[in-house]
C-alpha cells in the first residue's frame, strides 16, 4: 500500500503596512543575512533603518524576494538584473491599474 505524503502550508498572515525585522524576512525566505545585505545594495529592497541590526522590511518585500528568486533560478538572472526586472514588473503594474481606473 501506498502512504501518501501531506503538503501543508503553515504560515501567519500580515497586513500590508506590518513590519517584519530582517531575522524574520531571512526565516520566511530561507535567506542569509548576507543575501538580503545584497538585495538592499542592489535596490530590490529598501529597508526602514539605519543599519542591518535595526531593519524593519513591509511585508511587500516577501513577494519581491520571492520574484528575485524566481528569476534567479528558473531564468538565470543576476541580482541587478532581477532589481530591473521588478522595478518594471512595478511599473506595468501601476500602468494596468491606471489604464482599469480610466476605462471603468
Amino acid at each position: 500500500m501506498k502512504s501518501e505524503k501531506s503538503n501543508q502550508m503553515v504560515g501567519e498572515l500580515l497586513e500590508d503596512e506590518a513590519e517584519i525585522s530582517l531575522e524574520q524576512l531571512c526565516r520566511a525566505c530561507e535567506l542569509t543575512r548576507e543575501d538580503v545585505v545584497n538585495m538592499v545594495d542592489e535596490g530590490i529592497l529598501d529597508p526602514l533603518g539605519p543599519r542591518p541590526a535595526a531593519w524593519r522590511f513591509q511585508v511587500v518585500s516577501l513577494r519581491r524576494v520571492r520574484v528575485t528568486r524566481t528569476l534567479q533560478q528558473e531564468l538565470g538572472v543576476n541580482t541587478p538584473g532581477a532589481a530591473l526586472a521588478l522595478d518594471l514588473l512595478e511599473e506595468l503594474e501601476e500602468l494596468r491599474a491606471r489604464l482599469r481606473r480610466l476605462e471603468g
